[in-house]
């Protein structure tokens, strides 16, 4: 039996060990769900959870790897067993930098499937379950660089976190009748620490300049919107992505 749709229940993060995933979790688990840290770090993992919940009640760890389909699986198996599985936030991706020419096949398949094949399997496992309840929110993460083409991360992470907004739009009208929506963040630039790899340390000041309002992202402003869209009350919203790029894409 489902329970009320207002009352919270398990929510499922991946890519969830550290950065904004690790924002992400801590909101919803602030708003009362019992949160599942999903990462392919199994120890990150299970030290998030912790920072959580000391006693291991209302967070728990799960480590996985999204590119594979029967771990996405068993991910799903593991927070079924935890309550109604209510939230999705597919925030795992493998952020690479390569100049275009220069990625190879390899490269290319390995940041395709954590971004795009990942989100793609999580979508139709996650969401044939909340179907069958008639109640679901999943949220995916996709990117500014997936609207703009990219500018400081690689063309085939650009190229994935396209592919995801494509995504949330076929998996939005597919289970729309059915009580869940699926909806996208796309980030701009965040203060993380994911953008200081990737920009320097030493450049971030003046990358910040750059962005008409003059500063990096807040990974917890991002957590807010995706704790939103994750609520009874954003019932009339789906298929749609959200921006928060500091004006850098507007539309």
């Amino acid at each position: 039996m489902s329970a009320p749709q207002g009352e919270p229940g398990v929510a499922v993060v991946t890519g969830a060990a550290n950065g904004l995933g690790a924002a992400i979790a801590t909101r919803l688990h602030r708003a009362g769900h019992t949160v599942v840290v999903a990462d392919v770090d199994g120890p990150a993992a299970t030290a998030a959870a912790a920072a959580l919940d000391p006693s291991g009640v209302t967070a728990h760890a799960h480590q996985l790897d999204v590119a594979d389909r029967d771990s996405v699986q068993g991910l799903l198996d593991f927070a079924i067993e935890l309550g109604e599985v209510r939230v999705l936030v597919n925030n795992a991706a493998r952020t690479r930098s390569t100049p275009l020419m220069e990625i190879t096949a390899d490269e290319l398949a390995s940041v395709l499937s954590v971004n795009f094949h990942g989100v793609f399997y999580a979508c139709q496992i996650f969401g044939s379950y909340m179907s069958d309840r008639g109640y679901g929110r999943i949220v995916n993460m996709a990117s500014l660089a997936g609207q703009n083409g990219g500018t400081a991360t690689g063309g085939h992470y650009a190229s994935s976190k396209g592919a995801v907004l494509s995504a949330t739009k076929v998996f939005a009208r597919e289970l729309a009748r059915r009580g869940v929506t699926v909806n996208a963040v796309s980030p701009g630039p965040q203060d993380s620490p994911a953008v200081e790899q990737i920009v320097g340390a030493d450049n971030l000041a003046t990358f910040a300049e750059n962005i008409p309002v003059g500063r990096l992202g807040d990974p917890a402003f991002i957590a807010e919107m995706v704790a939103l869209l994750a609520t009874p009350g954003a019932a009339s919203v789906t298929g749609a992505c959200w921006d928060a790029n500091g004006g850098l894409y507007l539309r």
